[in-house]
């Protein structure tokens, strides 16, 4: 019998570094996490990590098309919060695509692609958002491989480990008024 060979991990030209290691230095995010998006105005909502998905998504509703300055825009509306109506808020990016998406019930869409800037874990870079109608879904936003590739670990037992926790935001918040 023919004893197993045990290969030891390659150091990068790049780096210098095994694969192993760059992973050990990648922050650890849970499944779910508060996320920023400080280029739309909204300070959080809440985000699934789905490495099923190539690319992110966010509920958008009323989106209406419009030209500046010759290039493609969209205008649309956002409720970053799950299963409320308020708050709001007007959002307003430039189109950088339209794709073809498979949707999560096997359907195919198609979607306007905006690059938007994401804050997770103190850190912000910019991401590939598409805009779906997410209104019956658990979340309001995917967070997609592409977008979390070589950033973060996912911890998919776990919750909230790179932002706040719900519980964080209800005190940080004005009480409701309406």
């Amino acid at each position: 019998m023919r004893p197993e060979k045990t290969r030891m991990p390659r150091k990068t030209k790049r780096t210098g570094k095994t694969r192993t290691s760059r992973l050990v230095e990648l922050p650890v995010a849970g499944w779910r996490e508060w996320v920023g998006l400080p280029s739309l105005g909204v300070d959080r909502i809440k985000a699934k990590i789905d490495s099923g998905a190539r690319t992110s998504a966010i509920h958008a509703y009323k989106i209406r098309l419009f030209p500046d300055r010759g290039a493609p825009h969209v205008a649309f509306i956002l409720h970053p919060e799950q299963r409320r109506a308020k708050p709001a808020i007007d959002c307003v990016a430039e189109i950088r695509d339209e794709r073809m998406v498979r949707s999560s019930n096997g359907l195919l869409q198609c979607r306007y692609v905006i690059e938007v800037d994401v804050s997770l874990g103190g850190r912000t870079w910019p991401i590939e958002l598409t805009l779906a109608d997410r209104d019956q879904m658990g979340f309001r936003m995917l967070l997609g491989r592409e977008a979390v590739r070589r950033r973060f670990l996912i911890d998919t037992n776990r919750s909230y480990l790179a932002g706040f926790s719900y519980a964080d935001v209800t005190t940080v918040l004005p009480e409701r008024t309406d």
